[in-house]
């Protein structure tokens, strides 16, 4: 079992790192939050802004040197920082390469020279492209990369795997599927209920609306992250996180209506996609961590019901 005491966290206010910090901080850790506020957001944070345990060092994981001298005096570092925006990603590609990728070896640097071994990463479950094994497990083969954000990511796992060969160091890596919950604030969820809050009477889907996808809570996410933490030490610790089934699209929107009780026309785009890079099968295999002991509280259509009454409650986070 590692031993943390000071936690450091790039892209602390947002959404799984905000979580994170929030539960760091409830036993009794030490917790620095790293974020440029691109996407985070101040009032993430303001349940334990004012602990004596918390600090907050507003900079960029491109900005090398604030980055090596904020690292100073800790010695778990979890680098949630990046730019998630997969669907948009080939508008600008460079954003991929250097917040995910180039922000990646800036932090594992910045680690070296301040003596830190221990980094947990957030990487994604896209990694596997269209994967032909269903649910698919940490060991499948890779199929061939279908978005920008993916290979960027990989590309993170790979440098993270390649300095813990190198120079020492142990790292756990987390291959999400979709995390729902409080401070959820991008995806299509989000998308679907700002479209029926504005037009109740009709909602376009891009796709044909039967893309599957799986999901997990945020509070199961963060279990499963010091699930991890405690009970796997090896010198590369891979993940798969999600819940044990999926939903189709159409039953995202499902959830939806009914909690509106509205019954729009439904239009749809056509075809699996929704856009480049859009999976139209996500479903993970998560045998791994489950054999440690961890399971989720929440099954996928209460994740979406918990998320959209978040939602619904805090559209100043949505705007």
């Amino acid at each position: 079992m590692v031993n943390i005491n000071s936690v450091f966290i790039t892209g602390g206010a947002g959404f799984i790192g905000s979580n994170l910090a929030d539960r760091m901080i409830s036993i009794g850790k030490k917790v620095t939050v790293y974020d440029n506020f691109s996407t985070g957001n101040r009032r993430f944070l303001e349940n334990i802004e004012n602990h004596e345990k918390f600090s907050l060092i507003e900079g960029d994981v491109l900005d090398f040197e604030l980055l090596q001298n904020s690292l100073k005096d800790h010695d778990f570092v979890f680098h949630f920082s990046a730019n998630a925006d997969v669907r948009f990603g080939l508008d600008h590609p460079n954003k991929d390469l250097e917040q995910n990728t180039i922000a990646t070896f800036n932090v594992l640097e910045a680690m070296k020279k301040n003596s830190i071994k221990n980094i947990a990463f957030s990487s994604t479950g896209s990694i596997y492209g269209e994967c032909k094994v269903i649910p698919t497990p940490e060991n499948a083969p890779f199929p061939v990369q279908t978005s920008l954000y993916a290979a960027s990511k990989l590309a993170g796992e790979g440098l993270i795997s390649s300095y813990c060969e190198g120079y020492g160091f142990r790292s756990w890596i987390y291959r999400f599927v979709g995390v729902l919950g409080r401070r959820y604030t991008h995806g299509h969820l989000i998308d679907f209920f700002k479209k029926l809050k504005e037009n109740s009477s009709e909602l376009y889907v891009l796709g044909d609306g039967k893309q599957k996808k799986s999901y997990i809570y945020i509070d199961d996410c963060v279990d499963s992250i010091l699930c991890s933490i405690e009970n796997s030490d090896e010198k590369i610790n891979i993940f798969n996180f999600g819940c044990d089934g999926y939903v189709e699209v159409n039953d995202s929107i499902e959830i939806i209506k009914n909690y509106l009780n509205i019954d729009p026309k439904i239009k749809y785009a056509g075809g699996e996609r929704g856009w480049i890079g859009d999976n139209p099968f996500i479903y993970l295999d998560t045998k791994k961590i489950r054999s440690l002991g961890w399971s989720e509280k929440k099954n996928i259509k209460e994740s979406i019901l918990e998320t959209i009454k978040w939602i619904d409650k805090n559209q100043w986070a949505i705007k």
